[in-house]
């Protein structure tokens, strides 16, 4: 089946060997016209490669003079589509090292067609014996993050074989990330673009123990996580802050207000580590620039208050002892719930869609 013409192939190469040269020439085979290349500051010893590349009438290889990264790359070729190509429906993104199967790229391009205003992704199968070790462990953890960070279930967090509308091409080129964790940040934007995922499974080609991947482990998993650690971080602060001030207060107000020091001690400590949670979640977090961020915030801080006052106070009331520890249960619980309204409610980017 000739592949839609509407849709671009485009490809990320670092340093890429003979298979790219093989990749691209079984994709021009299944009909594809519009193939991007993007040489990411490759070494010189590659150079006959993408000289050969050229050569394809098929091809358009842009060059980056330094290796910036797989995230710089993407965005380098998205601005070219969106130049070049304006009235086509989206891109497919694959891997140079010749992981994908090119009836995975042509499936993946046809759901696309099917489905212009979703992202598409080509998910593997992990639960293969022959899967690398850390390719399964680093699915698995990216899994488990993007669901509780981004409310998503998402079978392949770190495929690589992408169908991306282009309405959805044009807000990624300001999203944040220069290498692996753009893809990543990918998938977090999908749902305050209003993006819906789809999935389609691919084959699971592992060549060599996957030794021509260029991710790194520690440094790339790093990036990727950013973006959860930061609000971790600020939670784990905010909430430090709100304990050590609660027992602060409780000591300065215990015998002066005999009845109502611990709701008053609750309410001072969480406005003040409130202020502060405010200002880091919405500069540093979710760069959030809505004009009625701080009133959201504001109700979503005098619920929380309340119902860790009620709580602490009932359960208080119920055993007689451990006001501190019966703080650090609830404001727990409290936190995480928190943290699902600020993304969903508080902070959450809204953005109109329609196509390029």
């Amino acid at each position: 089946m000739i592949s839609d013409n509407r849709v671009t192939v485009l490809i990320p190469a670092y340093n890429p060997d003979n298979k790219l040269m093989e990749l691209v020439t079984r994709i021009v085979k299944k009909g594809f016209q519009q193939i991007l290349i993007v040489n990411d500051g490759s070494e010189k010893e590659c150079a006959p490669i993408f000289e050969q590349l050229k050569k394809i009438q098929q091809c358009t290889v842009l060059e980056h003079d330094v290796n910036y990264g797989k995230g710089q790359a993407l965005k380098t070729a998205f601005s070219y589509f969106l130049d070049k190509y304006p009235n086509n429906l989206g891109l497919v993104t694959v891997d140079a090292d010749g992981q994908h199967a090119v009836e995975d790229v042509e499936k993946v391009s046809q759901r696309l067609c099917e489905c212009p205003q979703s992202l598409v992704l080509g998910v593997r199968d992990f639960s293969g014996r022959d899967i690398p070790l850390r390719s399964r462990f680093g699915n698995e953890l990216t899994k488990g993050v993007a669901r509780l960070a981004c409310g998503m279930k998402i079978s392949d967090t770190q495929t690589g074989l992408r169908g991306i509308p282009a309405h959805f091409v044009r807000k990624l080129l300001s999203v944040a990330g220069q290498r692996y964790e753009f893809e990543m940040n990918m998938l977090v934007e999908c749902k305050p673009n209003n993006v819906t995922i789809e999935e389609v499974k691919i084959q699971t080609i592992y060549i060599e123990e996957n030794e021509s991947s260029h991710f790194n482990p520690i440094k790339d998993s790093i990036r990727i996580y950013a973006v959860f650690l930061k609000f971790a971080f600020s939670s784990a602060l905010s909430f430090i802050l709100d304990i050590a001030l609660f027992a602060l207060f409780v000591m300065i107000l215990n015998g002066i207000f005999i009845e109502s020091y611990i709701i008053i001690a609750t309410i001072l400590a969480r406005v003040l580590s409130g202020l502060f949670n405010y200002t880091v979640n919405r500069k540093v977090v979710f760069k959030s620039t809505s004009s009625n961020a701080l009133v959201k915030y504001f109700i979503l801080a005098v619920a929380q208050m309340l119902a860790s006052a009620g709580g602490v106070y009932l359960i208080y009331a119920a055993i007689g002892f451990g006001e501190v520890g019966i703080k650090v249960v609830v404001d727990g619980i409290l936190f995480l719930i928190s943290y699902f309204i600020q993304r969903e409610w508080v902070f959450k980017r809204k953005y109109e869609l329609g196509a390029s």
